[in-house]
Order: C-alpha cells, then sequence, then structure tokens
C-alpha cells in the first residue's frame, strides 16, 4: 500500500513570520546586548537597566534569544543569568575585530523598512530607499557624511572580511605581483592579499572621501611598503594598471550597461594572463538553490536605480563580450564566490 507523504505547513509559517526572529536579533544587535554580555554574564535586571527596557517584555525577547540560541541562560526568569553563545560573542560584540554586526546596524536601520515596500518596487522597478523621499541617493549621502561613511566601509568590511581572508589565501597568485582592488573600500581585501602573499603589492582604489580610512586601515596594519590608496571614479576613469583585478560586492549595484564597462575597464588594465576577480554572492546557474544571492539582487532593487545580482553564466558571457577567454568559479565562505576571468 502506499503510504503518502505528509505535507506540512511548517516551513510557509517559518519563513512567513521570519520577521518575528529577526527583528529579535536585529533589535539586540542595534541596542549592544551582546557587547554587554561579552564582558560579563548578567541576570535579567542587569540587562533591564543597562539597555533601559521595561519589565513587561524583558523575559519575553532574553528567553526568545535563548530559544533561537543567540544567548545561553542558568536559572529561569528572576533567578535567570544570561551569556552569549559562542558564536554570538565572537561575531556580536563590538570590541571585537571580528564584529560583523555594522551590516546588521544597518539592516535594523536603513533596510527593514525600506523592505516593507518591496511589493512597490517590483511594480515600479525604482528604488524604495532614501532616494524614494527626493532625499540624495545613498551611496551620495553616505559619502557627504564622514561618520555615515566610516561606519558603511566598517560595516561592508566585516561582512565581507571572512570571503577576503580565504581568497587570499586560496587563489593562486604565484604567477602574479600586482592587484588593484577597484572600489576597494577601507582597503580591507587589498590588505589580506598582503598579509597572505608577501610577494604582492597592492593597490585599493575607491572615491576620495575613502582614502583617509582606507591609509588608516593600511598604517594600522604597517603594510604602508606594499599597499597603496588611490583615488578616482572607476566608471568616469581608467582603472590603475595590474596583474589581478578586484571588485567585492560592487558590479551588482550597476545595471548591465555598467556591468560591462566595469568589466571592460578591468580588461583594458590587465596584461595578458591577467586576471579579473568578482566577489559576490552569485546566484547558481539554475537560479534556485542560492536563496541569499537572489533575495540580494532583490534588496539592490530596493537600493539602487538599475543594480542586481547575477550567476557565473551572466557573468561568463559580458567577459567574452569583453575580450576575456575564460573563466571560473571559486566557491567561498556561506553563499558568496568568486567568479574569475582570464585575458
Amino acid at each position: 500500500m502506499e503510504t503518502k507523504t505528509q505535507v506540512d505547513p511548517s516551513k510557509i509559517m517559518q519563513v512567513g513570520m521570519g520577521f518575528f526572529a529577526s527583528k529579535t536579533m536585529l533589535t539586540a544587535v542595534n541596542m549592544g546586548l551582546f557587547t554587554h554580555l561579552a564582558k560579563t554574564d548578567l541576570t535579567g535586571q542587569s540587562i533591564r537597566e543597562k539597555l533601559g527596557l521595561h519589565n513587561r517584555g524583558l523575559y519575553d525577547f532574553l528567553d526568545t534569544l535563548v530559544a533561537l540560541g543567540f544567548l545561553k541562560r542558568t536559572g529561569v526568569k528572576e533567578t535567570a543569568v544570561y551569556s552569549n553563545a559562542e558564536d554570538t560573542n565572537l561575531f556580536l560584540d563590538k570590541n571585537k575585530p571580528s564584529y560583523i554586526g555594522g551590516m546588521l546596524e544597518m539592516a535594523n536601520n536603513r533596510l527593514y523598512p525600506f523592505w516593507n515596500n518591496l511589493e512597490e518596487g517590483l511594480k515600479t522597478g525604482k528604488p524604495q530607499n532614501e532616494a524614494k523621499a527626493g532625499d540624495a541617493p545613498f551611496f551620495e549621502a553616505i559619502y557627504a557624511d564622514e561618520l555615515r561613511l566610516r561606519e558603511f566601509l566598517n560595516a561592508m568590511g566585516g561582512i565581507q572580511i571572512g570571503n577576503f581572508i580565504m581568497f587570499s589565501k586560496v587563489f593562486d597568485f604565484t604567477d602574479y605581483h600586482s592587484l588593484c582592488d577597484a572600489g576597494g573600500a577601507g582597503g580591507y581585501l587589498a590588505l589580506q592579499v598582503a598579509i597572505n602573499n608577501p610577494h604582492m603589492r597592492c593597490i585599493t582604489f575607491d572615491l576620495p572621501p575613502v582614502e583617509p580610512v582606507a591609509r588608516e586601515n593600511i598604517n594600522m596594519m604597517s603594510l604602508s611598503d606594499r599597499v597603496s590608496a588611490q583615488s578616482g571614479d572607476f566608471l568616469t576613469e581608467d582603472l590603475p594598471k595590474a596583474d589581478v583585478i578586484t571588485m567585492g560586492n560592487v558590479l551588482h549595484d550597476w545595471g548591465t550597461k555598467d556591468k560591462k564597462i566595469l568589466i571592460k575597464k578591468a580588461y583594458d588594465a590587465l596584461p595578458q594572463g591577467g586576471a579579473l576577480v568578482v566577489i559576490e554572492n552569485i546566484i547558481d546557474d539554475n537560479r534556485s538553490k542560492n536563496a541569499f544571492g537572489l533575495m540580494m539582487s532583490l534588496n539592490m532593487n530596493i537600493e539602487t536605480p538599475e543594480g542586481f545580482d547575477f550567476s557565473a553564466v551572466d557573468f561568463n558571457g559580458w567577459a567574452k563580450e569583453c575580450g576575456f577567454s575564460q573563466t571560473s568559479v571559486m566557491p567561498l565562505t556561506g553563499p558568496s564566490s568568486a567568479v574569475i576571468a582570464i585575458k
């Protein structure tokens, strides 16, 4: 007798109500809860005082974080003492260099309300962020304010650092001697390549307001002999010549026309045998597995006029059109990969 598989609605409800868990965790990050707990374990009442919370939702909030695996606890309610889970302690303590919460703070303070207008974005094809209200577009506003710029660069650097470290160790730099990271932000990728490949000389290339931040990071790592910061606009100027050109989370900000312009600029700046390396949340070719990459593409609909994420097949087409001879894919951490084009 054939047994029918029981159809279960739990996945529908888990994803549909996923914002409950998301907002609980983002709120904890935004209030610095995990940073407080990295210093010492705390009772519920101590947390209430430090974060200025009301008694009503206190234990529901903290115990939800326990149930989700972000906190550990001994005792219950009034006798409870809370501490960080291991991953929370490493990645969500603001005082550690491994902190990735900058991106989550931005998710809480900016992206969360904008995603409420996803339906409108899908119907109009227009951004749903600050630009919608007639304010300066996001990047323009950020680059005009040094404090916001630093926060943004730290957020982007923090979220990508695992990929940059892995790439700098796994990619074969033996036959290469120079690298230019186009849209290099705080210089994080260039610095990792230099740290892990002592023969490499690197340039981090971005708009003028970014240069002081990149220089600070380079000096802090004592690598100014092999890593330099250079200013320019990669859409209007030529890229500095190098054996390897990298772009980390850059191409997805732009529409097809500008993507091709940037890929062609990389081609023109490379020697024969040189490599263009693009690090992104590359969507799988069948467009059915990398949910995060696909959702990041929806986020580009919300954040940019024309940007979108793409698959290795998409990249291969653009790269060949620009003159590159071959492409390959290098998986990195989580949903991220590097797509590599050889001249």
